[in-house]
């Protein structure tokens, strides 16, 4: 579990918690608890200061909606994800915004690609019974229409910022 102050920064994909859903109808315990399916920008994101949201939001208003395609399921030892390759550009702009960032703290390299993880620590039996459910709801296709900063409090994720992408 995240420490307390930790921050993320990610697109909310409503249309994409049927996925969630169909991890845990398999098992409950592999799909995150507190937050909603979404696409991670950037994680673990700075901390919440002053200037941050005005950062946030110039970030948000220099990219314009984004036609997201969740196809594409990954499969790796505990990890279940889809990806959401619309969104690379836009964590390439945060990386070089905040270049002392490391994704994931470095766990999946440099650039890892962009995904909506649907579930972790899944058996393999598991992961298979959920790729397969997963696969007969793709593809999603949506319109990405902001960013949503979220911080790790005592009372889980919250919204600490949302900041629409621009019209056109």
């Amino acid at each position: 579990m995240p420490a307390l102050g930790t921050t993320a920064l990610l697109i909310l994909v409503p249309a994409a918690e049927p996925l969630l859903d169909a991890a845990r109808a398999v098992n409950p315990a592999t799909v995150r608890p507190g937050l909603p399916a979404h696409v991670t920008v950037s994680y673990p994101f700075v901390p919440i200061t002053e200037g941050l949201t005005d950062a946030v939001h110039a970030l948000a208003a220099d990219t314009p909606q984004i036609a997201l395609t969740l196809a594409e399921v990954v499969v790796r030892p505990g990890f279940l994800a889809v990806t959401a390759p619309g969104v690379q550009d836009l964590a390439d702009r945060a990386g070089q915004r905040w270049p002392w960032l490391r994704p994931y703290d470095g766990r999946f390299g440099e650039r890892p690609p962009t995904h909506l993880t649907v579930a972790l620590g899944a058996s393999a039996a598991e992961a298979d019974r959920i790729a397969e459910r997963v696969r007969a709801l793709l593809p999603i296709r949506v319109s990405a229409t902001g960013l949503e900063l979220v911080e790790r409090t005592t009372r889980g994720w919250q919204v600490r910022l949302s900041a629409p992408f621009s019209a056109g």
